[in-house]
């Protein structure tokens, strides 16, 4: 069908939501917004689907929902074993529609017979990944678009095991979820229906105590010497499990920005809800400032992803970057465990993700194993360390995301918030802040340095570009940059890591993607990825030298270099 005939296909349907036919009749002058809104249908990808919030086949909506949910409950009655009275775990973030979303899927679920346990209020997304293990569901649902604007909201899928879904088990699900010939048609029941039914069950304290109780299994220190702590949540889900996470290790010098303590969907304190970016630390800095805070600690909406800033000499704060917090919370992790704890250890990170993190590992005697972007290939990691003689230790991302404890198969902000505390406050008694621990670590193991720079590429022309920049790369690859010659192109879509000066190539043992990592002399890499959730490319690069601003200006050339060869490929 053209997408005019799609379009068609809702205005005419009888019984379409009043809303979405409202704001269907208010673009009805602007073709080009329809046409985005419904010239293709909204990806389902390897981990869910995320989208703008709206009327069409291309965005967040209930018909979309209940499409993608009537496929996961295909498919899991089919693969499932007694997957309709495990059920399946639900839980929703601060965005708008969210908890909308929650029951819509608990009322698809609802009509293949299949029982939901959903959240009375809002959760983090580490939370729904404990839930599942918890309660032994069949699988579970995040509704939450991380750190997107307002306008976004997602599905995320978690398998059994806690853990996004896999590769294959994705492609299973994706299958069933195309097959849905009508998102208008997917039947559902009434709300009332599943109570009475007992096919809807309200959860929530229950979950959150199981849940603190294993949080406090991976403490470290004791608090005895109090660091200064200020605390900001970014209007999302992290509020209450972080504050009670602190409290009962003991931390009592715990402030919160007020301003950013209550849900709020459109993040209106900040530009974006992101730890990532430095913005969304302003009012945290002041608040730090006027309390002389040791540490600043925030979280994005769903409380996947954690930032931290530190103060730096001259008594401001410096925010840290996904790479250093990473690096100096598995040091801090490492350095506490006893020599058969780090026995067939596993560290795991991703291939964007500091090599800082391998130098570390290995000075503890600990093997590194690294993973495509996306921290489900982490949860898949720690499920194949059950089956053998070796346990995970540490995981972590360049994106800002963590995991610790394995009773949670997802990056947890939560757990990441109370470590960072402990180890600030372990510092501190040494006499150091964590920026001056992180110069212990490049004092020990060299320079290390990485930057991220991320392109966004909106719409059906955007994706086009985002193509044809990864084409362009792939078919004339780097042979130097910044005057380093390449000695390996990794083309992970293809499975090949061609070694130039050799004249050799390698198979590639990780699964296929559509990703270009370039390895240099010195250390040196960049790769190119693009954006598996947001219509973006991103170019990661790293480094390794003898001091901080050998490094910081090899960066900055390798990103010149770089930007040049896209602004190119966008122009043409």
């Amino acid at each position: 069908m053209s997408w005019q005939d799609t379009l068609k296909k809702w205005t005419s349907f009888a019984t379409l939501d009043e809303d979405l036919l409202k704001q269907l009749n208010a673009l009805s002058d602007n073709e080009k917004e329809l046409e985005d809104s419904f010239y293709k249908n909204l990806t389902f990808g390897t981990g869910g689907m995320r989208g703008m919030l709206g009327p069409g086949t291309n965005r967040m909506n209930i018909y979309t929902v209940r499409k993608a949910v009537e496929g996961l409950a295909n498919y899991i009655v089919k693969n499932v074993k007694d997957a309709e009275n495990r059920g399946v775990v639900i839980a929703y973030d601060s965005r708008y529609m969210s908890q909308e979303f929650a029951v819509e899927a608990a009322r698809v679920l609802g009509a293949h017979k299949v029982k939901t346990y959903v959240f009375e209020s809002l959760r983090p997304t580490p939370l729904l990944s404990f839930a599942v293990r918890h309660l032994h569901t069949a699988a579970g649902i995040m509704i939450t678009a991380s750190h997107n604007p307002p306008e976004y909201n997602g599905f995320k899928v978690y398998n059994a095991d806690g853990g996004q879904v896999p590769l294959e088990e994705a492609a299973a699900i994706i299958d069933e979820v195309d097959k849905v010939e009508d998102e208008l048609q997917v039947n559902v029941l009434e709300r009332e229906e599943l109570e009475s039914a007992d096919l809807l069950e309200w959860i929530g304290e229950s979950v959150d105590t199981a849940y603190l109780k294993e949080l406090k299994t991976i403490q470290k220190q004791s608090a005895e010497d109090q660091v200064n702590i200020v605390f900001t949540p970014l209007h999302g889900t992290a509020h209450d499990l972080v504050l009670e996470g602190l409290a009962q290790i003991g931390f009592k010098n715990v402030h919160v920005v007020k301003e950013q303590a209550q849900p709020d969907p459109e993040f209106s304190t900040v530009a974006s809800p992101n730890p990532e970016e430095h913005q969304a630390f302003e009012m945290a800095i002041a608040q730090g400032t006027e309390v002389d805070a040791d540490i600043l600690i925030g979280t994005d909406p769903d409380a996947d992803r954690l930032g931290v800033a530190v103060k730096d000499g001259q008594g401001s704060y410096q925010v840290l970057t996904g790479n250093q917090l990473g690096s100096l919370l598995l040091d801090f992790t490492l350095a506490q465990l006893e020599a058969d704890q780090l026995q067939d250890g596993q560290v795991v990170k991703t291939i964007v993700t500091t090599e800082l993190g391998r130098a570390i590992a290995s000075y503890y005697g600990v093997d590194t194993i690294d993973t495509l972007t996306g921290f489900k290939f982490i949860g898949e990691k720690i499920k194949q360390f059950e089956s053998d003689n070796r346990h995970f230790l540490f995981g972590y991302e360049e994106s800002y995301g963590y995991l610790i404890g394995d009773f949670v198969r997802d990056k947890d902000a939560v757990q990441a918030a109370v470590a960072a505390c402990e180890m600030a406050n372990y510092w501190k008694a040494q006499g150091k802040t964590l920026l001056e621990a992180l110069d212990v670590l490049y004092e020990r193991h060299g320079y290390y340095l990485e930057d991220m720079k991320s392109l966004t590429l909106k719409g059906k022309d955007g994706a086009e570009q985002i193509a044809a920049i990864m084409d362009d790369i792939r078919k004339q690859p780097f042979e130097q940059l910044a005057g380093l010659k390449v000695i390996a192109v990794e083309d992970y879509h293809s499975s090949i890591r061609q070694l130039p000066l050799q004249e050799s190539e390698e198979d590639i043992t990780l699964p296929k993607e559509n990703v270009m990592k370039f390895l240099l002399e010195e250390e040196a890499w960049v790769c190119f990825r693009p954006s598996g959730t947001e219509p973006k490319i991103k170019s990661y690069f790293g480094v390794k030298t003898a001091k901080s601003e050998q490094s910081k200006a090899l960066v900055k050339q390798l990103q010149a270099e770089v930007d040049d060869r896209i602004s190119k490929v966008i122009d043409a």
